[in-house]
């Protein structure tokens, strides 16, 4: 999984982003193929803005963006919503899994 983070007007703190990260890490748990991350911050007039932008393998990508006022709060918030959207696709891929052709046509016979 290739992850970048890249920050505009704003110093990224080491503590900042090793728990960027860390949430990116997490994200493994749902076995999807997770091909790249890329996180982008930027300063605004009215706060933060982040936006995360995850590219899975056989599925369309899932572009997660936030503004708040406070950066700990914006991160925060867009790694649950990213956390959020890669569970309902987990389930979507886990719940088309379960019922193949061939269990269908078993059950006709």
């Amino acid at each position: 999984m290739n992850v970048q983070v890249h920050a505009k007007d704003i110093t990224l703190q080491s503590s900042t982003r090793a728990h960027i990260e860390s949430a990116i890490e997490s994200f493994k748990k749902y076995s999807l193929d997770i091909t790249s991350v890329n996180v982008h911050l930027q300063a605004e007039k009215k706060g933060v803005s982040i936006e995360f932008d995850i590219h899975v393998a056989r599925a369309q990508p899932i572009v997660i963006s936030q503004v708040d006022d406070n950066l700990d709060a914006a991160i925060d918030l867009a790694i649950d919503r990213a956390t959020k959207a890669l569970r309902r696709l987990h389930e979507k891929v886990v719940s088309h899994q379960s019922t193949s052709v061939k269990d269908l046509e078993t059950l006709d016979n």
